[in-house]
């Protein structure tokens, strides 16, 4: 077909997409067949309808198809290119997700691989698929430090953007060697938006909408602004960014609990995490404040083990009923393992 037709094979898949994915959407097919959405549009909508099917527990019903359907011809019809569309299906698909209980495939750091293999001229190649924030924090490096840069002549930089993308690694390799003490080495930033009146529409800067739970679980150490914008979107009021954890508090939890209270994870590889959340009231203390390694900080925010602090002081994880139906407080890690001298 791809050479009877002299069509590359992405134009092809493309087509057969489509072609399969329109049952059922009769308004796409008469626009299209009409000539008022591209084919790019087109396949945007039925990938968009098959991401949100996919996050759903049961069956689409033929209702729900259809109000999704007119949700993305309506902003294909307002001028939205297919990647915008591609962005507002996903976050129509994590809204399904909350409430089916699902982690989406996104944000779904079990799906996560890495694989390389030295070459036969010595060169690594490999190749990589990971989650949604991992993949913000990577493009947000990469993007400070592949920026283009004058020769010593004052030309433009001769480099192509995978060469400087391929400088910009050798770069953050050499900044970011881990450190054995308590202090980690310097963290990338990472920019969430979170609309105050809906903050299930959390986005970050590259890799677009994620789950409110997502959003939260990356907001316990970070840099939290308030951006106050009037109905045109224009900023009209900015807080001052408050630090979570940082000076003497930071050091006392890494004191107190060593590695994370969970698993027992090193405490370079953990964040400071709020027992009481910063969007629920919670305040930046030692009380308030545990170490989770990352997978144990997002099994906190996504599933339903809770965390309380003690009268001794340290922190006490609750397990969910499936895994303790009487859900007994157990120790943080540090304390459960620890044994008497001889």
């Amino acid at each position: 077909m791809v050479q009877a037709n002299g069509a590359a094979p992405a134009a092809v898949a493309r087509w057969l997409r489509i072609g399969t994915g329109l049952v059922g959407l009769d308004r796409t097919a008469g626009y299209f067949r009409d000539g008022f959405l591209s084919a790019e549009h087109v396949d945007a909508i039925v990938r968009g309808i098959s991401h949100v099917r996919g996050r759903m527990a049961g069956v689409m019903s033929d209702d729900y198809r259809s109000e999704v359907e007119g949700k993305l011809l309506a902003h294909a019809f307002s001028g939205a290119p297919p990647a915008e569309i591609g962005r507002i299906a996903r976050a129509m698909g994590n809204e399904v997700a909350e409430v089916s209980g699902g982690v989406p495939a996104a944000e779904d750091v079990s799906l996560n691989t890495l694989d390389y293999v030295i070459t036969d001229d010595g060169r690594l190649s490999g190749r990589f698929d990971v989650d949604a924030v991992t993949g913000e924090k990577m493009m947000s490096a990469l993007d400070v430090w592949s920026r283009p840069r004058p020769e010593p002549d004052g030309s433009a930089d001769a480099r192509t953007p995978s060469q400087r993308r391929a400088d910009a690694l050798h770069q953050l390799l050499d900044c970011g060697g881990g450190g054995q003490g308590l202090v980690s080495a310097p963290r990338t930033e990472v920019a969430v938006t979170v609309p105050a009146d809906h903050p299930d529409l959390a986005s970050l800067r590259w890799m677009g909408p994620v789950t409110e739970a997502t959003a939260a679980a990356a907001a316990c150490d970070a840099v939290i602004t308030s951006i106050t914008l009037d109905g045109q979107q224009v900023p009209i009021d900015l807080s001052p960014p408050k630090r979570l954890f940082t000076g003497p508090v930071r050091k006392a939890i890494l004191l107190r609990d060593t590695c994370c209270i969970k698993c027992g994870a090193p405490a370079t590889w953990s964040d400071c995490h709020h027992i009481v959340h910063w969007a629920d009231g919670g305040s930046t203390t030692l009380r308030n404040g545990c170490l989770l390694c990352r997978t144990c900080h997002r099994a906190v925010h996504h599933t339903d083990w809770d965390i309380t602090m003690g009268a001794d002081g340290h922190p006490w994880l609750i397990p969910p009923a499936d895994i303790d139906p009487t859900r007994q407080p157990l120790p943080a890690y540090n304390r459960r393992t620890l044994t008497l001298a001889a």
